[in-house]
């Protein structure tokens, strides 16, 4: 019949409304006729309509209003309440649904205003005095919430009016009054459930199981699938340490609601009580199935598999609890406990292994020193399950580094009169090693060098036969102790390690050398640096292009996880490439959107052996994207790299230290827009910007390591004013090369004048540079 009737009104509002048109009583009445139906969605329809043509109609937002709490749509039907109040403010009953509707969506000062509004328009409003003292009670106004409270007793002294009143006399401690207010509510109205609850609950407090257990029976009578009935009968059998049955009434709540994950939660913790930790886990995990957010649920459960000895699981959980305080204010109140309990499950009882690196120890007991030497770096590492919370040598605190090897440590130590090093490692549960350590004191004489071949005169002149950029050094060294290292610029040379007097030999780089350093030490840390001086009989033949092979490698950083996406770096290196493409560049790499790991792994590794067996003499490295510099140190941002966090960050020192590997190299250039390069990275001219000339044989064929980059302390932009004008340099220039000079004098000046800071021109530190340059040839 229902179904039947709203066919037919649907039917009759076709035919009608086209015939004679609709105003917004019509429309108001066809809503109304849809709410008999209980067809909802539609009465909003058609009162909606009555207030398109007439929106100060206030019945229909009323009736709106209770069309949308029927379909739960709470926030929508105190938006109508409010919006009748516009137009009929003097209305008491508008002002109490208007406040139940608030109080219902916990929306508890804007319930209290309108509830004291219906108040003011009929002070003896039961329905709205009750409700007031709900209001109260949930905003802790509980003085005030007893004199809405006796009001209404005084107009009406039923149930409820009881009921509301022993709630906020419990709420005040008056826990005699409160009895006797739940009782007589109980007197009033036998089947008002929430009185015997209440009630009950209340004789827990007081330490009264038994009765507690009568008034909830009683209410399971009244009603025998209240959930709040079972649980507080629950919680007297807990008060009575009748557990089975106190887990047998919260399964009944949970037949009754099968997805409430608060009783899966109360069942876990009078399992769990009961000692009967398997099935709380079980219960806390359908918590966490429920509700993967749960942090008690969580905290819960590991204690649970601490109990059963699964101590992995508990370390699982604790942890997780720890990924959830970020965000969860009750999870951040279980985070302290549950690092205590990550603590002791962690606890062991190993001391910390120390172990010196260097100067290697002579059978872990004796390190040898130079007779004239007081102090001593050492370099070592402790090795423990647990972290390290202190580390000294000879007393004195010494800080140390977390990485994969274990904790690593460099300090120096000043020995003065001291005879022995002590090393002393404690761990974060008190675990403690102290190894000793006898200094040993040695020769001071440095080693003697003497090179066989090629032929090296007295006065340290090397000759050579022939033009090769490689030559094989023979030669040997003399000292009374073994010898620790020789190196010849910078490579370490081929020797047996435990012969006395060795003779070493090494295949050098020497292309655009003039000379050759030749570095001996010895086990004793004593030193040794002689120069040789090359003399070359004859010169390469020229290339065609002077600078030799020359590749230009594009990284372009764009794509950020953290930071600021780019459009800047893509158009940046469209700009580069067409302007270098009228320039003699053999190759053109371009790496997008690298990770820290990506750059460290291209510049370590992969770009080093492309240079290498691609035998190519120049380089220029092009970076945009982000940039930091922090601590007079640049840094490149890895699309990977996290805000805040320098460690993520690419550290252009780094990049210099791969550098430094690529030995067949004549000239290098680094270009970076994003920020200052640091003094740690670059050494500025000191006789200003020289302007050098592509005829200049010694600026082509000397070695160069030169960087050039914005000083700007902030991250990237996406309108470069650097990139634009030393792209416009090298498309505009008329003549057959420019030197990398000429446009940092055109970038510098462009720069300054959009008052923007001046950039960096200069040698990369820790490189061999010749006082060569970077010249871009032009394509015949």
């Amino acid at each position: 019949m229902k179904n039947l009737s709203t066919l037919f009104l649907i039917l009759s509002l076709l035919f009608v409304i086209p015939v004679s048109g609709q105003n917004a009583k019509q429309y108001y009445k066809a809503g109304l006729d849809f709410m008999e139906t209980s067809n909802f969605n539609d009465a909003i329809q058609q009162f909606t309509n009555a207030l398109n043509l007439d929106p100060k109609y206030y019945k229909a937002y009323l009736d709106r209003a209770l069309a949308f709490e029927n379909l739960n749509q709470f926030e929508s039907a105190l938006e109508d309440y409010n919006r009748a109040l516009v137009f009929e403010n003097r209305d008491e009953e508008i002002y109490y649904n208007a406040a139940r509707i608030a109080f219902q969506l916990k929306q508890f000062d804007l319930a209290k205003k309108n509830a004291e509004a219906g108040l003011e328009i009929k002070p003896k409003y039961l329905e709205a005095l009750q409700l007031q003292t709900q209001i109260l009670l949930a905003l802790e106004d509980f003085d005030n919430a007893l004199i809405a409270a006796k009001k209404s007793l005084v107009l009406k002294d039923n149930s409820l009016s009881y009921y509301y009143h022993g709630q906020v006399y419990e709420k005040l401690n008056n826990y005699a009054q409160a009895e006797s207010d739940y009782k007589k509510a109980i007197s009033k109205d036998k089947s008002f459930i929430d009185p015997y609850i209440s009630l009950a609950s209340l004789l827990i407090q007081l330490n009264r199981p038994d009765e507690a257990l009568e008034y909830s029976n009683a209410a399971i009578s009244v009603d025998s699938r209240s959930m709040p009935a079972y649980l507080v009968r629950s919680r007297v059998y807990v008060k009575k340490l009748e557990y089975p049955k106190a887990i047998d009434d919260i399964s009944k709540n949970i037949l009754i609601n099968p997805d409430d994950a608060g009783m899966y939660l109360i069942r876990g913790k009078y399992y769990q009580e009961f000692t009967q930790h398997q099935n709380a886990i079980n219960d806390f995990t359908k918590v966490i199935m429920l509700d993967e957010k749960n942090s008690e649920a969580y905290y819960k459960r590991a204690y649970s598999y601490e109990q059963i000895a699964n101590f992995q699981a508990a370390i699982k959980d604790y942890n997780k609890l720890s990924e959830l305080s970020k965000y969860d204010p009750i999870a951040k109140q279980l985070q302290d406990e549950a690092q205590i309990r990550l603590f002791e499950l962690n606890r062991e009882y190993k001391k910390p292994d120390i172990v010196i690196i260097n100067p290697e120890p002579v059978n872990n007991s004796k390190i040898k020193l130079a007779k004239n030497k007081n102090v001593i770096s050492l370099q070592g590492k402790i090795i423990d399950d647990s972290d390290i919370e202190l580390l000294q040598i000879n007393n004195k605190d010494v800080p140390f580094v977390n990485s994969d090897n274990g904790v690593e440590f460099i300090a120096t130590v000043d020995l003065d009169e001291a005879t022995t090093i002590i090393v002393s490692a404690v761990d974060v549960y008190k675990n403690q090693q102290n190894s000793t350590y006898v200094i040993e004191r040695t020769e001071i004489e440095p080693p003697k060098i003497s090179i066989l071949a090629p032929y090296a005169s007295d006065n340290g002149e090397i000759y050579l036969d022939s033009p090769e950029q490689t030559i094989y050094v023979e030669g040997t060294i003399s000292d009374e102790s073994l010898i620790q290292s020789i190196l010849i610029d910078g490579v370490s040379a081929s020797y047996k390690l435990n012969e006395v007097n060795p003779r070493f030999t090494a295949n050098v780089e020497i292309a655009n050398k003039a000379s050759i350093l030749v570095k001996a030490s010895d086990v004793f840390g004593n030193i040794v640096e002689q120069t040789y001086i090359i003399n070359r009989e004859g010169i390469a033949l020229a290339e065609n292009n002077p600078m030799g092979k020359t590749w230009v490698v594009f990284i372009e950083n764009s794509n950020y996880q953290s930071f600021a996406s780019l459009d800047g770096p893509t158009k940046d290196i469209t700009l580069m490439r067409s302007a270098l493409s009228r320039y003699k560049i053999n190759k053109m790499i371009h790496k997008k959107d690298l990770d820290k790991k990506d750059l460290e792994r291209f510049f370590s590794i992969e770009l080093r052996d492309l240079v290498k067996s691609n035998r190519v003499n120049t380089l220029l490295i092009w970076y945009a994207g982000h940039g930091k510099f922090i601590n007079e140190t640049g840094y490149w941002i890895p699309v990977d790299a996290k805000r805040d966090d320098e460690f993520t960050y690419f550290n252009i020192n780094a990049l210099r230290a791969s550098l430094q590997s690529y030995i067949d190299l004549t000239h290098t250039l680094v270009v970076t827009d994003a920020c200052e390069s640091g003094p740690t990275f670059y050494q500025a001219m000191r006789d200003g910007l020289q302007i050098k000339s592509c005829e200049n044989w010694e600026a082509t064929k000397f070695k160069s390591s030169q960087v050039f980059s914005s000083a700007g302390y902030e991250l990237a932009v996406d309108n470069s004013q650097f990139t634009r004008t030393f792209a416009n340099t090298l498309a505009n220039n008329p003549n057959t090369c420019i030197p990398i000079e000429a446009i940092v004098q055109k970038v510098t000046s462009a720069v300054e004048r959009n008052n923007q800071q001046k950039p960096v021109f200069g040698k990369i530190v820790g490189l061999e540079d010749e006082n060569g340059t970077f010249f871009f040839v032009a394509k015949e």
